[in-house]
């Protein structure tokens, strides 16, 4: 592994070649027309790069909504490595930044800097780092208002709608749903100045509030999609009514117990139904929190414990990934431990709970199973369970509440 090309993270972005706009252009506009994409603009007025544009992360379709909204203007954009997998050279060209998830990354802020301060741009920033699993903000990073601090360029807001009800994480598959986004100033230049870390990480926090299925609800927006239920366990994996964990299936508008047999149904306004008897959680959302304070409350009494056989794999640079055949996952109040086999040496992986603040998860990933993946500055390893079914979202769950949990005793010990 140590004579393999790794990720030049240190090669410096450039702007988007004129001879890619229109490519960007064909592959945005047609699609955010057909949608009826519409873009509210409040503070806008008089703004021109370089700014700093924080975006919510729902779907691919982000990236056409993002261009409509800073158009004529183009931009330069944090991208994860795998994105770059066999189109490195494409995606320089446009202007993209390559990032390797949760990781501390230095690098990546000298980049930053470059695109706003060398290259004048536009830099957009999705700092949730992966789509929405069930249509609600995602955990942020501290760092965010502390780079912002630094860097003294305006902030500015994307908070899309539709993009997560179009094409959930769980279900690629596309349904017509109209789009519409709020594009806001939310930090002056002269603000920066006055503002504390902690006053810009509680702005930057509240823009980043969103609901998909109360703003589908809120709107009235029928979607008879009829599957619009399915695989909808990979998220919502423990029954309200027996607690059963990773016994949820779903298909059709349905999602039901195999434990316990208690079934709901999903309406056409993303609303849920029991079949018979009580209704514990109408609002999607709801279901997906009761989740999180379940596995918050196995930490806290310290029974929280994972461990699996995985299949590995290593993806060191844009030319694709690398079988490093089976291994061993663990999960527990120590955060992860990875043990296997990196072609004939010996693979650890070690990661503390207050080295990630979140993880980033696929659910059935290139057709190879749910995974998740954990990153060196060097590398990102590729982690698919073999025997757990439906595991990943409560790993995520525990790695986002043992961060929090081992950050408020660092705060308790040093106040």
């Amino acid at each position: 592994m140590d004579q393999i090309k790794r990720f030049d993270l240190d090669k410096k972005p450039v702007k988007e070649r004129f001879f890619l706009t229109p490519l960007a252009y064909l592959l945005s506009f047609p699609t955010v027309w057909y949608r009826k994409l519409k873009i509210n603009k409040v503070g806008m007025k008089g703004l021109k790069p370089p700014y700093i544009l924080l975006a919510t992360h729902h779907a691919f379709i982000d990236f056409k909504v993002t261009t409509a909204a800073i158009f004529p203007r183009r931009a330069n954009y944090i991208v994860a490595i795998d994105g770059f997998i066999e189109r490195e050279w494409l995606l320089r060209n446009v202007g993209a930044i390559c990032k390797r998830k949760f990781t501390n990354d230095t690098k990546l802020f000298k980049q930053i800097k470059y695109s706003l301060e060398t290259l004048k741009n536009i830099v957009a920033i999705y700092p949730e780092a992966r789509y929405s699993l069930i249509g609600t903000n995602a955990i942020l990073p501290d760092s965010l208002g502390k780079m912002i601090k630094v860097l003294k360029h305006p902030v500015v807001m994307l908070n899309m709608h539709g993009n997560f009800l179009t094409q959930p994480a769980w279900n690629l598959k596309m349904r017509y749903v109209p789009l519409a986004a709020d594009m806001t100033q939310i930090i002056t230049k002269d603000e920066i100045e006055i503002l504390s870390v902690d006053e810009i990480n509680e702005r930057v926090n509240k823009a980043f509030v969103y609901d998909e299925y109360q703003w589908q609800k809120d709107n009235k927006i029928k979607i008879d999609f009829k599957e619009r239920a399915k695989n909808i366990h990979k998220v919502l994996y423990k029954c309200p009514n027996c607690l059963t964990e990773h016994q949820m299936g779903s298909e059709s508008n349905r999602i039901y117990c195999k434990h316990c047999g208690k079934t709901y149904e999903m309406d056409v306004y993303g609303e849920l139904k029991a079949i018979d008897g009580v209704t514990e959680f109408p609002h999607i959302p709801d279901w997906y929190e009761f989740e999180r304070e379940h596995v918050r409350k196995e930490i806290l009494d310290k029974t929280y414990y994972f461990e699996d056989e995985v299949n590995i794999e290593s993806l060191p640079n844009a030319d694709g990934y690398i079988p490093l055949g089976k291994g061993k996952l663990i999960h527990d109040l120590n955060g992860f431990r990875l043990e296997g086999d990196e072609l004939g040496e010996k693979l650890v992986l070690e990661k503390p709970p207050l080295s990630m603040y979140s993880l980033h998860i696929e659910y059935d990933y290139l057709k190879k199973g749910d995974c998740i993946d954990l990153s060196t500055i060097n590398d990102t390893y590729y982690i698919y369970p073999l025997t757990k079914n439906d595991c990943v979202t409560k790993l995520h769950f525990a790695v986002e509440e043992l961060y929090k949990i081992e950050k408020e005793k660092l705060k308790t010990s040093n106040p």
